[in-house]
């Protein structure tokens, strides 16, 4: 049977290869040492773990609103007021089986053939591929190292034609790590209003900033802005809820009521028992959040300095998300391999350490490494890839 065109063109995770292929190693019993994961190390917080028993003992085991149940959305809305001074009605918050599906689903509802998204670079994995599928056409616009992969007002103006319907901005950025700024997000936002296209912001990392930078909401600056953006976030990383799969959307209530009615006809409803959960998470203590957010700190601040020491190695320093974006170009010519792609797998073949190709992620000068593991793991990877490039160095 054939497939349909609109899967033909879907390019393979680079995340999940490499993990995959990681594990098939340690299935054969070496010591193999994973940095490509996307979710936090830390098992969901106690008092998130309870609700959700607590709701499946009462029996709240059944469907629900497909836009998800009034009180999550509550709490969502508590939490906007909260962090970044917004207020949104529940009409304007659809609750999706993870911030991924809330952004599949957003690009269903508001692209036609033919509409363009226009992606910074370095991106998701799953932006280009998303819009793809929604018959859109990805426009990349390339965020430059010299400026911290961020891109600029000109950059934007230029690649906007008659046929964008979107921008994406994720700040902090998977996988570079780094931050808008409020001054750098308000240029943004204007040519944005001057052009009438929506900006979608994705903020899944906002709570994980470190060395005293602040997350900024580009739907904070203005009214005019925050009724041009949609916001997608979740609990997943805040909470370390990778798998309990809650994220949302929040904006413009025809957008909302559109992918409220796709939903209805494709997942029925997000999972009862994890919005529970996820309502303990918005409603409970901030503790455990802070705790994490330490710990990533911690971790970067340690591993960054030593990640910068190998040669070859040159790395933005990020300020949040828990991923180092190290440019690796000439230490992968150095040990001889004209592609970094080529690189890694071999560090993973002899050294036995995962980390994942920039290529996937539009970048294909660098890699991209999770600290979201133990500092003692770290340290022994680091230690690794410097004997890997000394050993290879002709």
């Amino acid at each position: 049977m054939n497939l349909a065109k609109r899967v033909s063109t879907l390019t393979p995770s680079t995340t999940l290869a490499i993990t995959a292929k990681a594990k098939e190693l340690k299935a054969q019993g070496f010591d193999v040492i994973g940095l490509g994961a996307g979710e936090p190390d830390f098992n969901t917080p106690r008092h998130i773990i309870d609700e959700a028993v607590k709701a499946m003992n009462e029996g709240y085991t059944k469907y629900t609103p497909s836009g998800g149940l009034v009180s999550l959305k509550e709490a969502i809305i508590e939490k906007f007021k909260r962090d970044q001074q917004i207020e949104y009605k529940p009409s304007e918050i659809i609750v999706c089986t993870g911030a991924k599906h809330a952004l599949y689903t957003l690009f269903q509802v508001i692209l036609d053939e033919g509409d363009e998204v226009i992606i910074p670079t370095p991106y998701w994995v799953s932006y280009p591929e998303q819009v793809k599928l929604a018959g859109g056409k990805p426009v990349f616009v390339e965020g430059d190292e010299a400026n911290h992969f961020k891109i600029t007002p000109e950059q934007l103006k230029k690649a906007i034609t008659a046929k964008t319907k979107a921008v994406i901005i994720n700040s902090p950025s998977n996988p570079t790590g780094v931050l808008y700024s409020e001054e750098e997000l308000l240029a943004l936002g204007h040519v944005c209003l001057e052009h009438d296209i929506l900006i979608v912001s994705d903020e899944i990392y906002e709570k994980l900033i470190y060395d005293g930078h602040k997350h900024v909401s580009i739907a904070q600056l203005s009214k005019e802005l925050k009724e041009s953006t949609i916001i997608i976030n979740g609990v997943s990383k805040s909470h370390s809820m990778t798998g309990w799969r809650i994220g949302y959307a929040a904006g413009n209530e025809t957008i909302i009521k559109a992918m409220t009615n796709l939903a209805s006809h494709s997942t029925s409803n997000p999972t009862s028992i994890a919005q529970y959960a996820a309502i303990a998470a918005y409603n409970g203590p901030e503790e455990p959040v802070e705790e994490m957010r330490k710990a990533f700190e911690e971790r970067l601040n340690i591993i960054y300095e030593k990640l910068i020491q190998i040669p070859g190695f040159y790395c933005v320093k990020p300020q949040g998300a828990f991923y180092l974006f190290p440019n690796v170009k000439e230490a992968a010519e150095m040990t001889g391999y004209k592609e970094v792609d080529d690189f890694v797998k071999a560090l993973l073949e002899e050294e036995k350490v995962a980390i994942v190709p920039g290529s996937g992620f539009g970048a294909p000068n660098n890699v991209r490494l999770s600290y979201a593991t133990s500092l003692e793991l770290l340290e022994e990877a680091i230690k690794r890839i410097r004997r890997f490039v000394e050993n290879h160095t002709k």
